[in-house]
Protein backbone atom coordinates (compact mmCIF):
# COMPACT_ATOMS: atom_id res chain seq x y z
CA UNK A 1 0.00 0.00 0.00
CA UNK A 2 2.55 2.43 1.32
CA UNK A 3 4.62 1.36 -2.52
CA UNK A 4 1.40 2.34 -4.56
CA UNK A 5 0.62 5.35 -2.67
CA UNK A 6 4.05 6.73 -2.68
CA UNK A 7 3.96 6.43 -6.43
CA UNK A 8 3.29 9.67 -8.14
CA UNK A 9 1.56 8.45 -11.23
CA UNK A 10 -0.51 6.34 -9.00
CA UNK A 11 -1.42 9.29 -7.08
CA UNK A 12 -2.27 11.28 -10.46
CA UNK A 13 -4.10 8.59 -11.45
CA UNK A 14 -6.47 8.53 -8.42
CA UNK A 15 -6.58 12.24 -7.98
CA UNK A 16 -6.37 13.74 -11.54
CA UNK A 17 -9.97 13.24 -12.74
CA UNK A 18 -11.64 14.30 -9.09
CA UNK A 19 -9.37 17.76 -9.00
CA UNK A 20 -10.11 18.45 -12.62
CA UNK A 21 -14.04 18.37 -12.03
CA UNK A 22 -13.59 20.29 -9.13
CA UNK A 23 -11.58 23.01 -10.82
CA UNK A 24 -14.16 22.82 -13.70
CA UNK A 25 -17.30 23.00 -11.44
CA UNK A 26 -15.75 24.94 -8.46
CA UNK A 27 -12.25 26.97 -9.33
CA UNK A 28 -13.03 27.89 -13.20
CA UNK A 29 -16.28 29.96 -11.85
CA UNK A 30 -14.32 31.95 -8.69
CA UNK A 31 -11.87 33.00 -11.31
CA UNK A 32 -14.17 33.97 -13.67
CA UNK A 33 -16.54 35.65 -11.30
CA UNK A 34 -13.24 37.25 -10.29
CA UNK A 35 -12.54 38.86 -13.64
CA UNK A 36 -15.96 40.06 -13.91
CA UNK A 37 -15.74 41.92 -10.47
CA UNK A 38 -13.30 44.25 -12.49
CA UNK A 39 -15.87 45.37 -15.07
CA UNK A 40 -19.03 47.13 -15.99
CA UNK A 41 -22.00 46.24 -18.11
CA UNK A 42 -24.00 43.37 -19.30
CA UNK A 43 -24.37 41.10 -21.70
CA UNK A 44 -26.66 43.08 -24.20
CA UNK A 45 -24.56 46.56 -23.25
CA UNK A 46 -21.14 44.53 -23.41
CA UNK A 47 -18.25 44.72 -20.48
CA UNK A 48 -15.83 47.35 -20.23
CA UNK A 49 -13.07 47.46 -17.54
CA UNK A 50 -13.38 49.74 -14.43
CA UNK A 51 -10.45 49.06 -12.47
CA UNK A 52 -11.42 48.51 -8.52
CA UNK A 53 -14.43 51.05 -8.70
CA UNK A 54 -16.76 47.86 -7.53
CA UNK A 55 -14.58 47.24 -4.71
CA UNK A 56 -14.53 50.74 -3.54
CA UNK A 57 -18.28 50.53 -4.27
CA UNK A 58 -18.53 46.95 -1.91
CA UNK A 59 -17.05 49.00 0.50
CA UNK A 60 -19.04 52.40 0.64
CA UNK A 61 -22.43 50.41 0.26
CA UNK A 62 -24.88 50.19 3.37
CA UNK A 63 -26.61 47.49 1.21
CA UNK A 64 -24.03 45.13 1.42
CA UNK A 65 -23.32 45.84 5.19
CA UNK A 66 -26.77 45.27 6.08
CA UNK A 67 -27.03 42.16 3.94
CA UNK A 68 -23.18 40.80 5.63
CA UNK A 69 -24.74 41.71 9.29
CA UNK A 70 -27.98 39.66 8.37
CA UNK A 71 -25.96 36.28 6.83
CA UNK A 72 -23.22 36.49 10.12
CA UNK A 73 -26.51 36.55 11.93
CA UNK A 74 -28.63 34.17 9.92
CA UNK A 75 -25.57 31.77 10.16
CA UNK A 76 -24.57 31.49 13.62
CA UNK A 77 -28.13 31.40 15.10
CA UNK A 78 -29.55 28.80 12.09
CA UNK A 79 -26.23 26.48 12.62
CA UNK A 80 -26.43 26.60 16.33
CA UNK A 81 -30.22 25.90 16.10
CA UNK A 82 -29.22 22.87 13.78
CA UNK A 83 -26.51 21.50 15.65
CA UNK A 84 -27.96 21.69 18.70
CA UNK A 85 -31.59 20.54 18.09
CA UNK A 86 -30.15 17.52 15.65
CA UNK A 87 -27.80 16.01 18.50
CA UNK A 88 -30.57 16.13 20.88
CA UNK A 89 -32.63 14.24 18.90
CA UNK A 90 -29.81 12.09 17.60
CA UNK A 91 -29.39 11.80 21.97
CA UNK A 92 -33.01 10.80 21.89
CA UNK A 93 -32.80 8.00 19.04
CA UNK A 94 -29.91 6.52 20.18
CA UNK A 95 -30.30 6.27 24.46
CA UNK A 96 -34.46 5.99 24.74
CA UNK A 97 -35.70 5.42 21.68
CA UNK A 98 -33.98 2.35 20.38
CA UNK A 99 -37.03 0.43 19.34
CA UNK A 100 -39.01 3.43 17.37
CA UNK A 101 -36.20 5.27 16.40
CA UNK A 102 -36.59 4.31 13.08
CA UNK A 103 -39.86 6.02 13.09
CA UNK A 104 -39.24 9.19 14.97
CA UNK A 105 -35.89 9.63 12.37
CA UNK A 106 -38.89 9.03 9.53
CA UNK A 107 -40.54 11.96 10.52
CA UNK A 108 -38.04 14.34 11.86
CA UNK A 109 -36.52 13.67 8.67
CA UNK A 110 -39.57 14.27 6.53
CA UNK A 111 -39.04 18.01 6.68
CA UNK A 112 -36.18 17.98 4.72
CA UNK A 113 -37.36 16.34 1.42
CA UNK A 114 -40.06 18.52 1.21
CA UNK A 115 -39.61 21.79 -1.22
CA UNK A 116 -38.58 24.80 0.05
CA UNK A 117 -41.77 26.85 -1.35
CA UNK A 118 -43.78 24.28 0.24
CA UNK A 119 -42.20 24.72 4.12
CA UNK A 120 -42.43 28.52 3.26
CA UNK A 121 -46.13 28.66 2.12
CA UNK A 122 -46.67 26.89 4.67
CA UNK A 123 -44.83 29.21 7.76
CA UNK A 124 -46.64 32.04 5.84
CA UNK A 125 -49.89 30.44 6.88
CA UNK A 126 -48.98 29.35 10.13
CA UNK A 127 -47.62 33.14 11.27
CA UNK A 128 -50.20 35.10 8.74
CA UNK A 129 -52.92 37.77 9.74
CA UNK A 130 -54.78 38.49 7.25
CA UNK A 131 -56.92 38.04 5.41
CA UNK A 132 -57.05 35.26 7.75
CA UNK A 133 -55.58 34.49 11.08
CA UNK A 134 -52.88 31.71 11.24
CA UNK A 135 -52.75 29.37 13.92
CA UNK A 136 -50.52 31.46 15.73
CA UNK A 137 -51.84 34.74 16.34
CA UNK A 138 -55.28 32.27 16.96
CA UNK A 139 -53.56 30.49 19.65
CA UNK A 140 -52.18 34.51 20.93
CA UNK A 141 -55.90 36.08 20.62
CA UNK A 142 -56.76 32.70 22.15
CA UNK A 143 -54.83 33.87 25.91
CA UNK A 144 -56.44 37.12 25.47
CA UNK A 145 -53.16 38.75 23.57
CA UNK A 146 -53.74 40.66 21.09
CA UNK A 147 -52.27 39.55 16.87
CA UNK A 148 -49.02 39.88 15.52
CA UNK A 149 -48.24 40.96 12.16
CA UNK A 150 -45.18 38.68 12.14
CA UNK A 151 -44.10 39.82 8.84
CA UNK A 152 -44.51 43.24 9.38
CA UNK A 153 -41.41 44.26 10.38
CA UNK A 154 -38.11 42.92 9.55
CA UNK A 155 -37.38 41.79 13.49
CA UNK A 156 -39.78 39.39 13.64
CA UNK A 157 -39.84 38.05 10.33
CA UNK A 158 -36.12 36.98 10.83
CA UNK A 159 -37.38 34.89 13.65
CA UNK A 160 -39.80 33.31 11.73
CA UNK A 161 -37.06 32.27 9.09
CA UNK A 162 -35.10 30.95 11.98
CA UNK A 163 -37.65 28.72 13.08
CA UNK A 164 -38.67 27.60 9.92
CA UNK A 165 -34.69 26.90 8.48
CA UNK A 166 -34.39 25.55 12.17
CA UNK A 167 -37.07 22.93 11.83
CA UNK A 168 -36.87 22.00 8.52
CA UNK A 169 -32.92 21.03 8.07
CA UNK A 170 -32.90 19.77 12.21
CA UNK A 171 -33.68 16.25 10.82
CA UNK A 172 -30.78 15.58 8.48
CA UNK A 173 -28.44 17.25 11.50
CA UNK A 174 -29.70 14.65 13.58
CA UNK A 175 -29.69 11.26 11.07
CA UNK A 176 -26.13 12.69 10.44
CA UNK A 177 -24.83 12.62 14.21
CA UNK A 178 -26.81 9.68 15.01
CA UNK A 179 -24.54 8.09 12.72
CA UNK A 180 -21.86 9.09 14.46
CA UNK A 181 -23.30 8.21 17.92
CA UNK A 182 -24.04 4.54 16.80
CA UNK A 183 -20.37 3.95 16.38
CA UNK A 184 -19.31 4.35 19.99
CA UNK A 185 -18.51 1.07 20.95
CA UNK A 186 -21.23 -0.51 23.69
CA UNK A 187 -18.02 -1.51 25.51
CA UNK A 188 -17.06 1.92 25.74
CA UNK A 189 -20.68 2.88 27.12
CA UNK A 190 -21.23 0.28 29.79
CA UNK A 191 -17.51 0.63 31.04
CA UNK A 192 -18.65 3.99 31.90
CA UNK A 193 -21.72 3.14 33.50
CA UNK A 194 -20.00 0.59 35.74
CA UNK A 195 -17.79 2.96 36.76
CA UNK A 196 -20.74 5.81 37.83
CA UNK A 197 -21.50 7.77 34.57
CA UNK A 198 -24.91 8.17 33.56
CA UNK A 199 -26.86 10.87 32.40
CA UNK A 200 -25.38 14.32 31.31
CA UNK A 201 -22.38 12.70 33.21
CA UNK A 202 -22.10 9.95 30.55
CA UNK A 203 -22.84 12.22 27.63
CA UNK A 204 -20.02 15.23 28.45
CA UNK A 205 -17.40 12.98 29.25
CA UNK A 206 -17.94 10.03 27.07
CA UNK A 207 -20.34 10.60 24.21
CA UNK A 208 -19.64 14.00 23.38
CA UNK A 209 -15.69 13.66 22.89
CA UNK A 210 -16.44 10.57 20.83
CA UNK A 211 -18.80 11.99 18.75
CA UNK A 212 -16.44 15.68 18.34
CA UNK A 213 -15.20 14.63 15.08
CA UNK A 214 -18.29 13.77 12.94
CA UNK A 215 -20.21 16.89 15.18
CA UNK A 216 -17.63 19.03 14.06
CA UNK A 217 -17.83 18.14 10.30
CA UNK A 218 -21.58 19.04 10.78
CA UNK A 219 -20.95 22.12 12.07
CA UNK A 220 -18.55 22.80 9.06
CA UNK A 221 -21.34 21.82 6.67
CA UNK A 222 -23.72 23.60 8.44
CA UNK A 223 -22.22 26.91 8.32
CA UNK A 224 -21.19 26.90 4.92
CA UNK A 225 -24.96 25.79 3.71
CA UNK A 226 -26.32 29.14 6.18
CA UNK A 227 -24.05 31.37 4.80
CA UNK A 228 -25.42 30.76 1.37
CA UNK A 229 -29.04 31.02 2.37
CA UNK A 230 -30.86 31.67 -0.89
CA UNK A 231 -34.55 29.81 -1.50
CA UNK A 232 -36.05 29.77 2.02
CA UNK A 233 -36.10 33.49 2.43
CA UNK A 234 -36.80 33.98 -1.27
CA UNK A 235 -39.93 31.38 -0.70
CA UNK A 236 -40.88 32.95 2.78
CA UNK A 237 -40.37 36.88 2.86
CA UNK A 238 -38.63 37.50 -0.73
CA UNK A 239 -35.92 39.83 1.75
CA UNK A 240 -38.32 42.15 2.94
CA UNK A 241 -40.22 43.76 4.91
CA UNK A 242 -37.61 46.23 2.30
CA UNK A 243 -34.31 44.73 2.34
CA UNK A 244 -35.05 43.38 6.21
CA UNK A 245 -34.45 40.04 5.73
CA UNK A 246 -31.94 40.56 2.78
CA UNK A 247 -28.86 37.90 2.80
CA UNK A 248 -25.65 38.32 0.76
CA UNK A 249 -26.93 35.82 -1.99
CA UNK A 250 -30.26 37.11 -2.71
CA UNK A 251 -28.86 41.23 -3.03
CA UNK A 252 -26.16 39.41 -5.37
CA UNK A 253 -28.78 38.19 -7.28
CA UNK A 254 -31.04 40.82 -7.48
CA UNK A 255 -28.03 43.47 -8.53
CA UNK A 256 -26.96 40.72 -11.09
CA UNK A 257 -30.48 39.45 -12.85
CA UNK A 258 -32.75 42.86 -12.20
CA UNK A 259 -30.55 45.45 -12.18
CA UNK A 260 -28.53 43.93 -14.85
CA UNK A 261 -25.34 44.95 -13.10
CA UNK A 262 -23.20 41.89 -13.15
CA UNK A 263 -19.50 43.11 -12.43
CA UNK A 264 -20.86 44.48 -9.16
CA UNK A 265 -22.76 40.87 -8.43
CA UNK A 266 -19.76 39.55 -9.08
CA UNK A 267 -18.05 41.48 -6.70
CA UNK A 268 -20.64 40.78 -3.68
CA UNK A 269 -20.19 36.93 -4.18
CA UNK A 270 -16.70 37.67 -3.84
CA UNK A 271 -17.44 38.51 -0.54
CA UNK A 272 -19.42 35.66 0.29
CA UNK A 273 -16.74 33.62 -1.09
CA UNK A 274 -13.99 34.85 1.35
CA UNK A 275 -16.76 35.14 4.38
CA UNK A 276 -17.57 30.93 3.60
CA UNK A 277 -13.19 30.50 3.80
CA UNK A 278 -12.43 32.61 6.52
CA UNK A 279 -15.29 30.83 8.57
CA UNK A 280 -14.92 27.40 7.33
CA UNK A 281 -11.33 27.67 8.35
CA UNK A 282 -11.81 29.20 11.79
CA UNK A 283 -14.01 26.45 12.76
CA UNK A 284 -11.35 24.21 11.07
CA UNK A 285 -8.96 25.12 13.16
CA UNK A 286 -10.69 25.19 16.55
CA UNK A 287 -11.83 21.21 15.38
CA UNK A 288 -8.67 20.68 14.94
CA UNK A 289 -7.18 22.22 18.27
CA UNK A 290 -10.56 19.91 20.11
CA UNK A 291 -9.40 16.95 18.30
CA UNK A 292 -5.70 17.25 18.96
CA UNK A 293 -6.38 17.74 23.02
CA UNK A 294 -9.38 14.86 23.10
Amino acid sequence: MHRVLGDRRAIAILLGPALLVYSLIMLVPIVWSLGYSFTQGNTIEGFTGNGGANFSRLFDDPAVRDALWFTLRYAALVTVGQIVAGYLLALLYVFFLKKSSGLIRTLAFFPVVLPTVAVGLLFQKFFQVAPQTGPVNSLLNAVGLDSIDFFGSAGSAFWVLILMDIWRSMGFYAVLLFAGLVDIPDEVLESARLDGASGLRLIRHIVLPLSLPVLMSSLIFSINGTLKVFDSVVALTNGGPGSGTTPLTLYMFQTSFTYSDYGYGSTIALLLTVVCLLVSLAVYRVSRRDLSES
